[in-house]
């Protein structure tokens, strides 16, 4: 066999397998492209609808002892869902997340940043209650 039969053999060799290699990764990018596309498609669909409002549970104000002095009372509405039962809910877990979130405050804090105070609150009750709570309302809001 001579140097260029070799060399002919060694070409086809490797022009099959670049062929080989060539069309392994042509499938794999493929397959890629059609996972993404699944998941774009058809993930948005299988999103939980948004909760339709329910009942407002109205809890009674409660007076907290703010961090800095002085006190705030406030009182609290739960917007519930419309899958929530407001005839068995406890409103105690909301009562302790409100004492809790405003001993923490300053007298600054509650009249200056009352609406970030609310929007914390909210989210901490709306995680407690497990998707039955879907917002909250002031129904007192006075500080001294």
């Amino acid at each position: 066999m001579s140097t260029k039969e070799k060399t002919a053999e060694t070409d086809e060799v490797e022009a099959k397998g670049g062929k080989k290699k060539l069309l392994l990764i042509m499938l794999v990018v493929l397959l890629a492209a059609g996972g993404a596309a699944y998941f774009f498609l058809f993930s948005g669909s299988a999103k939980a609808a948004a909760p339709v409002p329910g009942a407002v549970m109205t809890l009674d104000p409660v007076a907290v002892n703010l961090s800095g002095g002085g006190y705030l009372k406030v009182g609290v509405a739960l917007q519930l869902t419309s899958t929530a039962d407001s005839k068995t809910m406890d409103g105690a877990k909301a009562i302790d997340l409100v004492i809790s979130t405003f001993s923490q405050a300053a007298p600054a804090d509650v009249t200056g940043a009352r609406e970030a105070l609310k929007k914390a609150l909210e989210k901490k009750i709306e995680k407690a209650y497990d998707g039955e709570v879907m917002g909250i309302y002031y129904t007192d809001y006075v500080t001294q």
